[in-house]
């Protein structure tokens, strides 16, 4: 029997990238969503949707990176998305780095904070994404990241 609606997995890490990662809520309409972050205390902001917390970690701390890999593959495992959607940073990568493996298309959309260049991890990303977007005219290229609009 087939789904009725699509699965939706929204992450992102604290601060800046989860108010970007709101502000795209109303495309999700007609989803099912789950989301994923760094803080047990933004799921007051979406009620009535499954959180997954990860730990918080940045390029300096390897073994901190790892253990949120492992953590983001056994949500992906276990939420099975259809699409993952991020506004970054090292949760957001790795879920895009991870959502081919379970059959889910990903976009990206790098921070609008990053106007002078895009963020290490939307370059990085931009060759896993299916959708590779920034907010910045002068830093979409014919290859990507593509510029759509400032949709935050």
């Amino acid at each position: 029997m087939a789904r009725q609606r699509p699965r939706v997995l929204a992450v992102a890490s604290g601060g800046g990238h989860w108010v970007e990662l709101m502000r795209t809520r109303p495309a999700f309409s007609g989803a099912e969503v789950a989301y994923v972050t760094v803080r047990r205390e933004y799921g007051a902001e979406v009620p009535g949707c499954r959180l997954h917390v990860v730990r918080d970690a940045t390029r300096w701390s390897r073994l901190g990176l790892l253990r949120m890999a492992i953590q983001v593959f056994w949500i992906l495992l276990r939420e099975r998305p259809d699409v993952v959607v991020t506004t970054g940073a090292a949760p957001g990568f790795m879920a895009v780095r991870m959502a081919k493996w379970f059959g889910a298309r990903a976009a990206w959309i790098d921070s609008i904070a990053n106007a002078e260049e895009l963020s290490m991890s939307g370059r990085l990303a931009g060759r896993y994404a299916k959708l590779w977007l920034t907010q910045w005219p002068h830093l979409a290229q014919a290859q990507g990241p593509y510029y759509a609009g400032a949709v935050l």
